[in-house]
This record gives C-alpha cells, sequence and structure tokens, in this order.
C-alpha cells in the first residue's frame, strides 16, 4: 500500500516582502513551513537577494512584482492563498513634501486594494499591519491612563500638526475596519510602536536610522519623553500568532516596552562608552502625546515579547558588525522626519 502523499503546506501571501517586518516575517513562515508569496517592487533588485538567502526559500518561496496600488499584480501574487499580510507601507525617512501621493495613497489605497483581492479570492484571512501611530494621538484619552486598543489618533490633529505617516496609518486602519464590515471579511490589525533589532535587508530602515542618530549623533537636541520599542523578531511572532489563533479579532497593540530618552542614553553609553551620542534635554518633555500604551490584549492570545535590553545590544551589535556604526568622512546623520515632530527638542 502506496503511502499517503504529505498535505500540501499552507500557502500565505506577504506583500512588501524584502522590508524590514515583512522580511523576518517570511523568515518566520518558511521556518513553520508555510510557502510563501513575497511582493517586491522589483524580483532582480539586489536590495531583494537576502529573501532568496532565506533557508527554505529555494523550495517554498516565490516573489512576485507588485505594486500595492496596481490590483491586478497583487492578485495574480494572492492567487492560491490561504491568508495575507499586508505589510507594504511606506516609511518616509526624508521630510515629506508631497503627503498624498507620498504617503496617504500607498497607505490607504493600497490596503484597499489588498483587502478587495482578498475579498475577491476568498481570502480566509488577512492581517494588516497598522501602527501606534494610529493609537497616540487622541487628545480627548484621559491623562494618566494606558492607552489601550480601543484609543485612536485624531484625524484632524494629524492633519493640523501636519504628522502625515500618523494621519496615513490612521486613516489606513479605519479603512481596514470599514471595509472588513461591510464585506465580512476576517481581519485582525496589528499596530508596532518604534521597531528595533537587527536587520535582515542590506539598506538601513527608518527606524534603525533613527537608533544610528542617537548614537552617531547630531545637530537635534532629543526630547526626554517615551520611546516605545518593540523587537523586529517579536513583531514577526505577533503577526504569524493573531493569523494562527482562530480566536484572533479587532486591533492588536504591541509595543511590550517604553524607555526615556534619557534613560536609553545612559543605558547605551554604559555598554558602548565609544560614540558621539546625540545630546538630550534634562527635562522630561510633559506636553508630549507619546504616554504610556499597554499590549495586554496581544499578551493574552500567548505573545512573550523578549527584554528590551535584548533588543536594543542586539541591534546595536548588527550595525557594529555591517560597519554602519564607524565614522566615514563626510556622511552626517539625521533624525528622520517622521520621528521629528516629537523627538527633536526646540533650542
Amino acid at each position: 500500500m502506496a503511502p499517503p502523499s504529505p498535505s500540501p503546506s499552507p500557502r500565505v501571501c506577504v506583500t512588501g516582502g524584502g522590508g524590514y517586518i515583512a522580511s523576518w516575517l517570511v523568515k518566520l513562515l518558511l521556518s513553520r513551513g508555510y510557502a510563501v508569496h513575497a511582493t517586491v517592487r522589483d524580483p532582480c533588485d539586489q536590495k531583494n537577494a537576502h529573501l532568496m538567502q532565506l533557508d527554505g526559500a529555494a523550495e517554498s518561496l516565490s516573489l512576485f512584482k507588485a505594486d500595492v496600488l496596481d490590483s491586478a499584480a497583487l492578485a495574480a501574487a494572492v492567487e492560491g492563498c490561504e491568508g495575507v499580510f499586508h505589510v507594504a507601507s511606506p516609511v518616509p525617512a526624508d521630510k515629506i513634501a508631497d503627503p498624498e501621493s507620498e504617503v496617504m495613497v500607498p497607505a490607504v489605497k493600497g490596503t484597499l486594494n489588498i483587502l478587495e483581492v482578498c475579498s475577491s479570492l476568498k481570502v480566509q484571512k488577512v492581517v494588516v499591519v497598522s501602527s501606534t501611530a494610529a493609537v497616540h494621538y487622541d487628545p480627548n484619552w484621559p491623562q494618566g491612563k494606558p492607552k489601550d486598543e480601543s484609543c485612536w489618533s485624531d484625524r484632524k490633529v494629524c492633519r493640523d500638526n501636519e504628522i502625515w505617516y500618523c494621519l496615513a496609518k490612521t486613516v489606513a486602519e479605519e479603512t481596514v475596519w470599514e471595509y472588513a464590515e461591510k464585506n465580512e471579511l476576517n481581519a485582525v490589525t496589528v499596530c508596532p510602536c518604534i521597531v528595533l533589532g537587527p536587520q535582515l535587508q542590506r539598506v538601513v530602515n527608518t527606524t534603525s536610522e533613527l537608533l544610528l542618530y542617537v548614537i552617531k549623533g547630531g545637530p537635534d537636541v532629543l526630547n526626554d519623553m517615551l520611546w516605545h520599542i518593540v523587537d523586529v523578531r517579536d513583531v514577526a511572532d505577533a503577526l504569524l500568532l493573531v493569523y494562527e489563533k482562530p480566536e484572533s479579532s479587532g486591533r492588536y497593540i504591541c509595543a511590550p516596552n517604553y524607555i526615556s530618552a534619557k534613560a536609553m542614553l545612559e543605558f547605551l553609553k554604559k555598554r558602548y562608552p565609544g560614540y558621539n551620542y546625540v545630546k538630550c534635554k534634562a527635562d522630561v518633555h510633559q506636553n508630549s502625546r507619546i504616554t504610556p500604551i499597554v499590549s495586554g490584549k496581544l499578551s493574552d492570545l500567548g505573545w512573550k515579547p523578549r527584554a528590551l535590553e535584548e533588543t536594543l545590544l542586539d541591534s546595536i551589535e548588527y550595525h557594529r558588525k555591517t560597519g554602519n556604526l564607524q565614522d566615514v568622512e563626510g556622511q552626517t546623520y539625521r533624525l528622520p522626519d517622521i520621528f521629528r515632530h516629537f523627538q527633536a527638542a526646540n533650542e
């Protein structure tokens, strides 16, 4: 009697597969036996070469050329997949000149496109990466109460203060819930905070640029405010957890650790004393909208994130080994623009 044929691997799609979070998610999915369709802008671009070098990639990873604004290309990537992880979204490091075309359209229209594709192809579950940027900016939240999943950034506050990334993530996530309810789509959102940890891709991502700026120093003095930090590997774990748990629903804040800028600088200087660290204001920034937030809902699902110390040390070791912390003549470091609104102190 012939042995039973092995059951096919579950197949999922990851948008923006070459990015910081998505790369770790693809790595995790392959290690768990998934077949993965990953969308990238150009499968032949060297900045995506790390994906095909992952364990199991040769057998189980397929790269698809797709932009989030191209529904037909997205449909080709999603075809045959049981689930979709929508990770692709712009995180600009430079000053945003045209908010509509640079962040709003890719974030909002791109999200709507992938939701429509998932509906048309009867995808069983969609996990969308949002951000705590869609949580922090609620002027009416009770003072002293940690923010949770019921807290939403106010569109008007974001627009009036020109915090375009926060506005884009807020509108995009609201679009998820409006569409999912209207079309009975099984969707879950995950809201990570500042994501640090080692990289798999070569290009330094925006949040890692923030850490490099802190270590290497620069012209902007930082406010002594809270930094909510999560490890990129723990974000990948969270995304797979909410996908695999049938009881998962709604949004999940993914922000297990916070530390003041001053305390973080003291920690880093003690462990790595040889760098020209950024200056930090001595007094705590009292009026910041970045206040404590909680990840209890995600923890209740079984999420067990790393300690903050491990994330910070692993981040620095990665950048030290890759040479990103070496002084290069003529090279200056600057604060990524999306952090400038609340991180940079007024001199």
